[in-house]
C-alpha cells in the first residue's frame, strides 16, 4: 500500500477531525476523532445557548477556543504520522502545514468577535444597566413616553450609577448632574483640574436581581443572570 502523502493527510484533517488518520488506515481513531468532534460542537453549543449572557460567560469562550485548538494538534500529529510512514521527513508539501494551521486563527478570530457581541449580556448589574440604557428603558422610564427610540428626549446631564451590590440583588441611582472643576495635582507635584460631577437630583431608583442560570442538562452550575426587576420614579416626579 503506498503510504498517504502528508500534504493530502493533513489537508483532509483540517477539514474534519480524523479524516487525515482514515487516509492512513487508522479507522479506529478516525472514528474516535470523528466522534469527539460531534461532542466538542454539541458541549459549546450547548454551553454558547445556555452561559453566554450569565456571570460564567467566560466558560463557553474557552471551550470554543480550546475546540479550534484541538481542531489544529490532531491536523498536525496527523501529518506527523503520514510522514513517519513514508520511512523519513517528507518534503513540505505545497502549501506548509504552519500556513494551513494560520487560516485556523480565521475561525478564531470570527469566534471570538461573534461571541463577544452577544456574551455577557446578564453578566454582571453593571451589563443589565448597560442594555437598560440602550434599549431605551431608562429614557422611557425618566420621561414616561415609548417613543424614546425615535424622538428621545435629551439624557445629556443624566447618569447612572451601582450605590449597592451584593450576591443576589443591587441597587442603582439614574441622577440628574452637572460637572464643575477643581484644581487636583499629578503624582503630588503637577497642579491641573479635574472635572467632578455634583448630582442635582436622582430621577430614578433602579432595583436589580439575580436568577441561577441553568445549564441544558438543568444543573446548577453557580451561573447568575442578571435583570432589571423594577425602577421606580423618585418623589415628586410622578
Amino acid at each position: 500500500m503506498t503510504p498517504a502523502a502528508p500534504g493530502r493527510v493533513f489537508g483532509r484533517a483540517l477539514l474534519v477531525w480524523g479524516l487525515g488518520d482514515l487516509a492512513l488506515g487508522r479507522r479506529a481513531a478516525a472514528f474516535g476523532w470523528l466522534a469527539a468532534e460531534l461532542l466538542a460542537a454539541l458541549l459549546v453549543a450547548g454551553l454558547t445557548l445556555t452561559l453566554a449572557d450569565s456571570t460564567l460567560y467566560l466558560l463557553p469562550y474557552l471551550a470554543g477556543v480550546a475546540f479550534i485548538v484541538i481542531w489544529a494538534v490532531q491536523a498536525v500529529g496527523a501529518y506527523q504520522r503520514a510522514q513517519r510512514s513514508q520511512g523519513a521527513i517528507a518534503p513540505t508539501p505545497r502549501g506548509s502545514p504552519a500556513a494551513a494551521i494560520a487560516w485556523l486563527g480565521m475561525p478564531l478570530l470570527l469566534w471570538g468577535t461573534g461571541f463577544w457581541l452577544v456574551a455577557a449580556g446578564a453578566g454582571s448589574p453593571a451589563a443589565a444597566l448597560d442594555r437598560f440604557v440602550t434599549d431605551g428603558a431608562l429614557c422611557s422610564a425618566v420621561f414616561l413616553t415609548d417613543e424614546c427610540a425615535d424622538s428621545s428626549p435629551s439624557l445629556a446631564g443624566m447618569r447612572v450609577r451601582l450605590v449597592n451590590l451584593n450576591h443576589a440583588s443591587a441597587q442603582a441611582v439614574a441622577e440628574r448632574v452637572h460637572y464643575v472643576s477643581r484644581p487636583s495635582r499629578f503624582v503630588g507635584i503637577f497642579e491641573g483640574s479635574e472635572l467632578v460631577a455634583v448630582t442635582e437630583e436622582t430621577l430614578l431608583t433602579i432595583h436589580l436581581r439575580s436568577v441561577p442560570a441553568a445549564t441544558l442538562l438543568g444543573i446548577d452550575v453557580g451561573a447568575q443572570r442578571w435583570y432589571v426587576d423594577e425602577a421606580v420614579r423618585a418623589a415628586g416626579r410622578d
